[in-house]
C-alpha cells in the first residue's frame, strides 16, 4: 500500500530521478544519470519503483510530467557514456537458492514498479524524449503520451534476448495496440518509430525534440486548472481497466519470466550487454 509522502521528503532522495514542483502543483520527474540519459542498472530499476511510490503518495501534487534527459528516455544498458560501468556493482554469480531469492527480489520490485505507476492518482503526462527499449510500459501508462521525433520503442530485453516478455510488456502493448500487433512487436524485437507508435495508438503526439517538454508543460498547465478532486478521480477512472489488466496478468507474466530466467541468469543477474546469444554465459568462474 502506498504511504502518504510530501515533496520535501523525496525531492533529493534518488540519484537517478530528479524532481521539480511548480507553483501550480505540477511535478516534473526526470530520469537521468549524472545529468545525462538514464543508465539502466539494478539500482535504477529498484529505485524507479520506490520513486513512483513516493509520487503516488503525494496528495499535494495535481499533475505529473514524467520524462528523461539527454538523448534517450531509457535505452542505455549498464555502462556510462564513457564506457565505464556505474559505481553501483552488479550482483555476482549466485547459483542455487541464493540466485532464486535474488530473482524473486527483482520480480518483487518489478511488480511494484508497475502498480506504483498506476497508483499515481493525478493525470500523468509522459514525454518520451528519445529511444526506449527498456520498460516501455512505464511511460505508456501515462494518460497523455508524447514522443520526440527521434524516439522509438522496442523490447530487446526479453524474447530477442532469450527471455519471456512477462514484466508488463505482454500487457501494455496488447492493451494499447491489440494482440496481433503486440505479439508481433515482442516476438520480432521490432523497433517501432515514434510515427508508427502514433499510428498504432500508443502515443498521442509526436513533436520535435526541442518542443517536447514545452508541450508537456503547456498541457499540464491547462489540466491543473480543474479542481483537484476532478484531476484525481479522472486519473482513477482512466486507470481502472489498466489496473485490472495488470492485476490479472503481471504476476502470471513475471512468474513465467522468472522461472525461464533461471536458464539465463542462474544467479540474480548483472545487467549484461545485449550483443550475445541467449546461451552464451555472461558470468565467469
Amino acid at each position: 500500500m502506498v504511504k502518504r509522502t510530501r515533496f520535501s521528503e523525496y525531492q533529493n532522495r534518488y540519484a537517478n530521478y530528479r524532481f521539480e514542483l511548480s507553483e501550480d502543483g505540477i511535478l516534473l520527474m526526470q530520469c537521468h544519470t549524472d545529468g545525462g540519459s538514464l543508465v539502466w542498472d539494478w539500482k535504477a530499476h529498484d529505485e524507479m519503483a520506490d520513486a513512483f511510490a513516493d509520487v503516488a503518495g503525494d496528495r499535494e501534487i495535481k499533475c505529473l510530467i514524467h520524462t528523461g534527459t539527454g538523448e534517450n528516455y531509457n535505452a542505455n544498458w549498464g555502462l556510462l557514456p564513457n564506457g565505464e560501468p556505474p559505481e553501483e556493482p552488479v550482483y555476482q554469480a549466485m547459483p542455487g537458492e541464493r540466485g532464486l531469492w535474488k530473482l524473486d527480489e527483482k520480480a518483487w520490485y518489478n511488480r511494484n514498479l508497475q502498480f506504483n505507476v498506476l497508483d499515481v492518482d493525478v493525470p500523468m503526462i509522459s514525454a518520451v524524449n528519445g529511444p526506449c527499449n527498456i520498460h516501455s510500459e512505464v511511460p505508456l501508462m501515462g494518460d497523455i503520451v508524447l514522443a520526440s521525433e527521434d524516439a522509438w520503442f522496442q523490447d530487446v530485453s526479453h524474447f530477442p534476448r532469450g527471455q519471456v516478455p512477462g514484466d508488463g510488456q505482454h500487457i501494455i502493448w496488447n492493451f494499447l495496440c491489440g494482440h496481433n500487433r503486440g505479439r508481433y512487436l515482442l516476438l520480432t524485437g521490432k523497433k517501432l518509430s515514434a510515427r508508427e507508435a502514433l499510428d498504432w495508438g500508443a502515443v498521442a503526439e509526436v513533436l520535435p525534440k526541442d518542443q517536447l517538454l514545452d508541450r508537456a508543460w503547456e498541457l499540464a498547465h491547462e489540466l491543473v486548472k480543474r479542481p483537484p478532486l476532478v484531476l484525481r478521480y479522472t486519473r482513477q477512472l482512466f486507470t481502472q481497466e489498466l489496473k485490472r489488466a495488470f492485476l490479472n496478468e503481471v504476476g502470471h507474466g513475471v512468474a513465467r519470466e522468472t522461472y525461464a530466467q533461471r536458464g539465463f541468469f542462474p544467479f540474480g543477474g548483472g545487467m549484461e550487454p545485449l550483443d550475445r546469444a541467449w546461451d552464451d554465459k555472461p558470468w565467469s568462474g
